[in-house]
């Protein structure tokens, strides 16, 4: 007996090529309906025989599209409806929008074969996509997932490519994306002076690789915003990027041609491999101890033995690959600290001092991000995101939380991102940058309100950060007071400690959390940044730190390791000092050192302070330098041969620990068993503070906890009875805090 059913599908589930996925299934198992977008996800009506429609359900959820996530489905049956035949039909949207925003994807292995063939239509056409890749998220004006709230709709399809859009069995039938270089998006070549060089497809990449390979530098724009390349094997070329960028030391990322010529160079592991090539396709950072290349490595990352490398994601640079016999420098196409640009006319106005070239084309890019940035622990394989961008953003999907109130959270200051939940889904921004940039902070305020504007939902309640003089605190702060929202002040540790917390859906049991960073601002009004706390019943408390020390100098310190070596050298170090400072400012600094009353637990101010001591660094050119330089001082180590810098007292003292660091340096121990010793008192230290207070769970959040040595070295040391958390979708940096935040005020009791 024929019924019909209503089946609701929600997740990620447009722009995945879930409907026309749907009308196949429908097809083949012999069913009449319709199948649509709608500001839920997918509705489909389907009629047929029960059996049928119970075969075509079960197929449907448990063998979905690749790109897709389903988070809930339900199906019913419904009065009956005569149909004819199955259709795919317009979207409607009955209310506002409660479903994820489809993240863009790597370009898949059907769209690099089709550019690459002389006799395929695509061939040399950059923006091919179909419904299984290409950007999504980056050129979307509105939801749900149309071509009409999309760019791409200023691109009306030609004849060709409307047949396949309307083709069943064609790969891109209903593909939103879709066009052709008959009907679609046109590239040019200009160079500095703005004059036009090339405009040919057939041509246009073969141009751009010739100039790199001569040593210039061109502006990329890509679907997600502007590249700065040139030739990685060209020390010269990356030394005049990084002064017109003005990025002295901080490392660039390299993009190679392919995978082949990448494992030809260097080994990577079988994770890295998978993360280099999935649909996120981020960059991966990766030893560089074994390189056999021509990459100018100490040029591209200073005084590092590790590379952050990725592979064509985009039809443009998989084309300008299949030009290039060479690795290329892609780092984000701006001015350092500054936001990547997305706008054709800024990138030349800002840009044209840096690039000698601009390859330009006409898509509107709505939001601009990024490239994701992960790392694989080297013992372990843990891996640790150190930039949640372009791939991933803007949806988080492992939540298990319910609310009725519309929550936005501002996040933190440097690592800066900010998380909304309107509806049944929480959406966490790309990282956006430090917010005492006013670019940075102009993108973050417009993104906000997009996010607001997408939804139609004034958020109820804005949760900030406890820091007075944040930026983000302050936007949320002045929004609440526009919107009659609820203002909520969260500690910036509890924060971190809640995000890893829910990360892992922790909140049903005791646990240990462990908060190392480089500072925020205490419940006490004292710089916190090695914390341990207490999660039991829906409350965090504070059992421990590590031992103040003096905070000196406002930000200064957190730029110039060297102080925070002054804040915790006993007199014994005097020799030491005088090396590194002025008689004028050993005096100044001796008299504020005395005198100080803000003190500080920050374990990122004691990674700064070893690796000052050992003249690794003595001041930042960027944001964690000395620490990164720290790590890669070490290329392994040997647990028997550790040893723990504190004594059994429960005090973990800086000071303690810096004086037996100085100790091992007399003793003419090498530097890399003393950082070895360093972490593994760290380690140590964490797992004291879990037998003490008999806890069987520890959940790390912090950047401190970016060190991947850091991270083999706790899951090596721990004992069977206790396990170990670390972010894994989310970065352990600030950008998690946004989430925190949420996390906190939905599973911890407010005091």
């Amino acid at each position: 007996m024929v019924k019909t059913y209503k089946i609701r599908v929600s997740g990620q589930v447009q722009g995945v090529g879930f409907r026309p996925y749907v009308y196949m299934l429908a097809i083949k198992f012999n069913l009449k309906g319709t199948v649509s977008n709608n500001e839920y996800g997918v509705l489909i009506f389907a009629c047929g025989e029960p059996q049928n429609i119970s075969a075509f359900y079960k197929k449907l959820i448990n063998f979905p599209p690749p790109a897709s996530n389903i988070q809930n489905s339900l199906i019913e049956e419904i009065e009956s409806r005569k149909f004819e035949g199955f259709k795919i039909i317009p979207s409607e949207k009955g209310g506002k929008l409660n479903l994820p925003l489809t993240p863009d994807f790597a370009i898949c292995d059907d769209c690099k074969n089709e550019i690459k063939n002389p006799k395929n239509k695509r061939f040399n056409y950059p923006f091919t996509t179909c419904v299984n890749c290409g950007p999504r998220y980056a050129i979307t004006e509105n939801f749900p997932f149309e071509r009409s709230n999309t760019n791409i709709d200023e691109f009306p399809m030609c004849v060709d490519c409307m047949e396949e859009y309307t083709n069943p069995i064609n790969r891109r039938f209903h593909s939103q994306t879709n066009t052709c270089s008959t009907c679609g998006i046109d590239l040019v070549l200009i160079n500095a002076e703005g004059k036009t060089v090339e405009t040919s497809k057939d041509t246009i990449f073969n141009s751009v690789a010739f100039l790199l390979s001569e040593g210039n530098i061109v502006a990329i724009k890509n679907t997600s915003g502007y590249l700065l390349c040139c030739n990685a094997e060209n020390k010269n070329v990356i030394q005049k990027l990084r002064e017109k960028k003005h990025r002295p030391k901080k490392p660039f990322a390299v993009l190679f041609p392919s995978l082949e010529k990448l494992q030809k160079e260097v080994e990577i592991s079988q994770n890295e491999k998978e993360s280099l090539t999935s649909t996120e396709s981020p960059i991966t950072i990766i030893s560089s101890k074994n390189y056999t290349g021509n990459l100018a490595l100490n040029t591209i990352a200073p005084n590092l033995k590790q590379l952050g490398v990725m592979l064509p994601y985009t039809g443009i640079l998989q084309l300008l690959a299949n030009e290039l016999s060479f690795p290329i420098v892609a780092t984000s196409g701006n001015i350092h600290g500054s936001p990547i640009i997305c706008e054709n006319n800024e990138a030349f106005e800002k840009l044209k001092q840096v690039a000698d070239y601009f390859l330009q084309h006409n898509l509107k890019i709505t939001h601009p991000q990024d490239d994701s940035l992960v790392k694989l622990s080297a013992k372990f394989q843990q891996k640790t995101m150190f930039r949640r961008s372009r791939g991933f953003a803007p949806n988080y999907m492992n939540i298990d939380i319910q609310s009725e109130e519309k929550i936005l959270a501002m996040g933190a200051d440097l690592k800066s991102s900010f998380a909304y939940y309107p509806n049944s889904f929480l959406y966490i921004s790309q990282y956006i940058g430090n917010l005492e940039n006013f670019d940075v902070y102009n993108r973050f305020s417009s993104e906000v309100n997009s996010f607001i504007n997408i939804f139609e939902q004034q958020p109820e309640v804005i949760l900030v950060d406890k820091h007075p003089l944040y930026q983000s605190s302050q936007f949320g702060k002045e929004l609440a007071q526009k919107t009659n929202a609820k203002i909520i002040e969260i500690q910036h540790h509890k924060a971190h400690f809640a995000a890893i917390l829910g990360e892992h859906h922790l909140f049903k049991e005791k646990v240990l959390g462990v908060v190392f960073d480089g500072t925020g601002f205490g419940d006490d009004a004292q710089i916190w940044g090695g914390e341990f706390f207490i999660y039991s019943n829906n409350s965090i408390d504070r059992i421990g730190h590590i031992e103040n020390f003096n905070w000196l100098l406002g930000d200064k310190m957190s730029k110039e390791p060297r102080l925070s070596l002054f804040s915790l050298a006993s007199e014994e170090m005097n020799d030491v000092l005088v090396q590194k400072f002025t008689s004028t400012e050993l005096k100044n600094y001796s008299y504020l050192k005395k005198n100080n009353q803000l003190k500080t637990s920050s374990v990122g101010r004691l990674f700064d302070a070893v690796a000052s001591l050992l003249n690794i660094s003595d001041y930042n050119s960027y944001e964690g330098e000395a620490a990164i330089l720290l790590e890669n001082s070490i290329d392994n180590y040997n647990l028997k041969n550790c040893k723990n810098y504190l004594n059994s007292t429960d005090v973990i003292s800086a000071n303690k620990i810096i004086s037996a660091v100085y100790k091992d340096i007399q003793q003419e121990n090498s530097t890399a068993n003393i950082i070895a010793n360093f972490l593994f008192t760290l380690a140590t230290s964490i797992l004291k503070m879990a037998k003490k207070h008999h806890f069987k769970y520890i959940a790390c959040s912090g950047g401190v906890f970016q060190n991947t040595t850091l991270v083999d070295m706790l899951l090596e040391l721990a004992p069977k009875e206790i396990k170990l958390y670390f972010h894994r979708e989310l970065s352990p940096n600030d950008e998690n805090i946004s989430f925190g935040q949420i996390m906190y005020y939905l599973k911890i009791k407010l005091k």
